[in-house]
């Protein structure tokens, strides 16, 4: 069974795997950062944010960054 977390970051990926016809890493992160502020709950980007500042390995580069701007 997953985790919830481990659904975050399925979830991030697959909106970075969605946004990437921009071909350009910050555009994808940029509209992916964009989905998560307007339609993820703030415990969900509490919970991202607080994994990518720990870890994130899991998270595609473009995830990453998508989050990292989330959280700035």
């Amino acid at each position: 069974m997953q985790t919830e977390l481990e659904h975050l970051i399925q979830m991030a990926n697959q909106i970075v795997a969605n946004n990437s016809f921009h071909k350009d890493i910050e555009q994808t992160a940029a509209t992916t950062a964009g989905h998560l502020q307007k339609f993820w709950a703030r415990s969900m980007k509490k919970q991202i944010i607080d994994y990518a500042a720990q870890d994130g390995s899991d998270l595609s580069p473009a995830a990453k960054l998508a989050v990292q701007q989330l959280a700035s």
